[in-house]
């Protein structure tokens, strides 16, 4: 396989991903609307608990959307498009990709306040098990080997799961907000 080739494959890929982030974002969207539109006709003034839950609901609804913007980003089919520089070694792409993940999570690790227990437990592991597929496949490849294998090597695992984790992470996700409404 050459490499415009695996290219070409990385960008089918990574064109999914961002086409079902889109479209969940939109399906979600009016869905918040209507309930917010509904929920300012019920609440009354005087319920201070409602209203502390409606100031708080704007702050659930960002997490969950950093959230899904998280599991895109860590997406191999999308970090490694992002990534890729022409002629880098398995070590630094390998260090390069590390990198990116843990900065993304160190970035959205305040999102656990707004969102339910078992959801960011999964999200945590999903970065976990990440870390791990790209640290495990270069660990199988010679150390003169390029980035590009270690990115074949990581898509290949990707295609060989049955039930792709980043697709199950955002269903996930989509059903803890519906439990919102």
């Amino acid at each position: 396989m050459n490499i415009q080739n695996f290219l070409t494959e990385v960008a089918i890929l990574a064109t999914g991903g961002i086409i079902t982030v889109v479209a969940g974002y939109y399906l979600f969207i009016n869905d918040l609307r209507k309930y917010l539109a509904s929920k300012s006709v019920e609440t009354k003034p005087s319920d201070p608990k409602r209203n502390e839950q409606l100031q708080i609901l704007p702050l659930r609804l960002q997490a969950y959307e950093r959230l899904v913007v998280f599991v895109d980003r860590i997406n191999p089919s999308n970090l490694l498009i992002r990534v890729h520089q022409p002629g880098i070694s398995v070590v630094d792409l390998q260090s390069v990709l590390l990198n990116e993940i843990k900065s993304e999570y160190q970035h959205n690790i305040a999102q656990q306040l707004y969102v339910s227990a078992s959801t960011w437990e999964v999200v945590r592991k999903l970065k976990d098990d990440t870390l791990a597929m790209i640290s495990n496949a270069a660990r199988g490849l010679p150390t003169e080997a390029e980035g590009v294998d270690l990115s074949r090597k990581i898509l290949q695992h990707m295609a060989g799961i049955a039930d792709n984790p980043y697709d199950l992470t955002l269903d996930l996700i989509k059903k803890d907000i519906h439990l919102l409404f």
